[in-house]
Parts: C-alpha cells; structure tokens; sequence
C-alpha cells in the first residue's frame, strides 16, 4: 500500500478509543478509503480487468451503478459475452453453450434487486437498508489481526424460502479495510460450504480507495483471483447497455 494510505490509517487509529463499537469501526473504514461524503456521491464503478483462464489472460469490463443497474462483459476468443446483467428490471445473461441471451428466473431477479445500494460498500448507510451489523471477537485471518463485523442483509430467496443472507468481515487493524469476507453457500453443489472473497492491492482512484485483486475461493481451497487494471468512477452509461437485447 502506497505510504499516504498507510499514514491516513495510522493518524485515524490514533484518535480512536481501545474499546471500539461496530460503527466506529465501519466509520473509520469509510475515512480510510475516501470519507462518508465522498462515497455517498459515486453513482457508478467501472473496473477494466483481467482474469486467468487455462494459462490465457481474459479481459473483464464488470460496470455497476448505485441504482443496482450491472453487468460483466467478458472478452472471450473475440466474442462477447455478457453475464450478470441487470437493467433495473430484468436480470439476464449470455448463454455459453447457444451464445445467446437468457433472462434469469424471477427468484434470481428478485435475489438482485434486495442487494441495490451496495455499491461501493453494502455498510454505507446500511440501517436504512434493513440491515444489521454485530461485532464479534477479533480474529487472525491471512496472517493479520482484523475486527470481525457480522453483516446481516435481505433474506434472499432459495426455492421460493427466504434464507438468511450473513456476511462476516474481517477488517484489519492497522488501517481499516476488509481483507477478507466469509458466506455460508446456500444453494447448489457447494451448499454448506463458505466462500472466501479476498481483497488485497488497495490504490486510490479519485480520492478512494479500492482493492486492484480479487479473489473467489472455497475456505482453504484454491481460488480465481480477478487482477484490476483500472477503475473509472460516476461515468454515464446508455440505457441499453443494461438491457436485455431484442430478438
């Protein structure tokens, strides 16, 4: 991490008392990547990046908006291929096999639509989106000492059941940022098992801070590590970039 970053840490540390709550924590989690007023005016994420594949690096434009509008568009043997789409209404993505459009079922739809507002940080005034947030006893995790936040957003919908949906964040305690979040699966072959999302490269980008490598793994399995090239942030997009394409 560059020393500006660092030092931003050290000096928001040093004013914080020893027995700190949940939202001092996420408080100063918000000043270390760039400050509240900051993150309440992006309006929308652009990451340029690239992933590993079988030895062939494949170019990713993932774009989200504060509206819960997204998609990920995959550069793949000179074809396009878009998935995780959603256009406010409608959640669809290109089938691998006929290369074609399909709309996500209505359960899949719904499951996005309770996630809107999380760009940036699903903690960003998250008592106005129904969730909750506890504080448990620190852990060591990666190597590093890190407050344990348990994150509790909308139930999400698994054959027509509302299931909890739990997050747990480690956050270290140097300077303040998550290094690694941990969720029960709950659906599917991996069903019981927990995902690990690892967050590590922290650059600025206009004045806040986000992690530039990525990695989705099983707990203690090997994992896909999506590497950042750039971040551009509150571009305006057309609305057909989100849309579910006509026949």
């Amino acid at each position: 991490m560059k020393r500006s970053f660092l030092l931003i840490a050290f000096i928001g540390m040093s004013v914080l008392s020893y027995g700190q709550t949940a939202d001092e924590i996420i408080n100063q989690y918000f000043e270390t990547i760039g400050g509240l007023e900051k993150l309440n005016t992006i309006s929308s994420v652009e990451m340029k990046a690239k992933v590993d594949y079988g030895g062939m690096s494949i170019p990713l434009q993932i774009v989200s908006m504060k509206d819960g509008r997204q998609f990920t568009k995959i550069n793949f043997q000179g074809k396009e291929i878009t998935q995780g789409a959603y256009d406010g209404t409608t959640a669809w993505g290109t089938n691998f096999m006929t290369m074609k459009a399909e709309k996500e079922d209505a359960e899949s739809t719904e499951n996005i639509k309770r996630s809107v507002g999380d760009l940036v940080s699903p903690f960003l005034n998250y008592n106005d989106k129904g969730y909750s947030v506890e504080l448990l006893p620190n852990e060591t995790i990666e190597g590093v000492d890190c407050f344990k936040l348990k994150l509790t957003k909308k139930p999400l919908l698994v054959d027509g059941e509302e299931v909890p949906n739990v997050e747990f964040y480690y956050i270290d305690k140097d300077n303040y940022v998550p290094i690694v979040v941990e969720q029960e699966i709950n659906q599917g072959e991996m069903k019981g098992q927990i995902s690990q999302t690892v967050f590590s490269d922290y650059q600025e980008v206009d004045g806040t801070y986000f992690a530039f490598s990525i990695t989705q793994r099983i707990k203690d399995g090997m994992g896909q590590t999506i590497v950042i090239d750039s971040i551009e942030l509150n571009k305006n997009y057309e609305d057909s970039m989100f849309a579910f394409p006509a026949e």
